[in-house]
């Protein structure tokens, strides 16, 4: 069995086994500290994508069905970009930038009439969006955090110094946090030059022309910085606000 891409069969699986253990391997030799979680990912990765593949068959048909695949998505990006924040149930509180940065481009795209209101069309640029707000926020919420616990000093100074909690936060967190979104940009740079991403091939390889997969990457990729810039904002605001806390309090945060 083959797809135009790659040779289907137990050979492949075997290959995707192999490259797994050795990631796994290599994190675990250079103690970076992610060996087991590599396997576990990896393993995750083939159930979801086995369960989700079967599942979008039988909802794509349904429009109810297929928001209610949306607010799944939306709910687990929530619940892991909010472990890789915070612990506890005020990670929850990543779910905010990640809908209010996908959900209003997808429902934008839906209204204009640019996405067909149909679940085969729906589900895959939700995803992307919904997969670029999530990695945003985590990489946001993380960096601006760690930056508060580092730089504890400098927002007690500045607290001291007359600012108001929330600009003293701000002062601090803003920039690291706003690497969140040198990713996007570093892809939507070099996009063609470095990298083929997967909607241009995809598309490509669904028998569209190269142009018409051009135009699609181009959208995914403007989509994907507007998506991520209002993530990452409305990440910040929610630090400097006290919503989403480091482990050990910062002043500014209190209360």
């Amino acid at each position: 069995m083959s797809s135009t891409m790659l040779v289907l069969g137990p050979k492949l699986w075997v290959a995707m086994a192999v490259l797994a253990a050795t990631a796994a391997a290599v994190a675990t030799l250079g103690r970076l500290g992610h060996g087991r979680q590599i396997l576990v990912a990896a393993g995750r990765a083939a159930a979801q994508l086995t369960a989700v593949s079967l599942l979008i068959a039988a909802i794509v048909a349904s429009l109810w069905a297929t928001a209610g695949f949306v607010v799944l998505m939306c709910v687990v990006a929530a619940g892991t970009a909010g472990r890789r924040i915070t612990r506890g149930a005020r990670g929850w509180w990543a779910g905010v930038p990640i809908v209010a940065g996908s959900l209003a481009v997808v429902a934008g795209l839906l209204v204009a009439g640019l996405v067909p209101a149909r679940g085969i069309a729906v589900i895959p640029v939700a995803g992307i969006l919904i997969g670029g707000a999530m990695t945003a926020t985590s990489l946001a919420g993380r960096r601006a955090l760690d930056e508060l616990t580092g730089r504890r000093g400098e927002v007690e100074a500045a607290l001291a110094l007359g600012f108001l909690p929330r600009d003293a936060v701000l002062l601090v967190c803003r920039s690291a946090a706003a690497q969140a979104l040198i990713p996007a940009l570093d892809q939507t740079r070099t996009v063609g030059l470095v990298t083929l991403p997967g909607a241009f091939v995809g598309v490509l390889l669904g028998g569209a022309s190269p142009l018409a997969a051009g135009i699609t990457q181009l959208f995914v990729l403007i989509g994907l910085l507007a998506v991520e810039a209002v993530a990452v904002v409305i990440t910040v605001e929610l630090v400097a606000r006290g919503r989403l806390r480091p482990a050990e309090p910062v002043p500014a945060l209190a209360g």
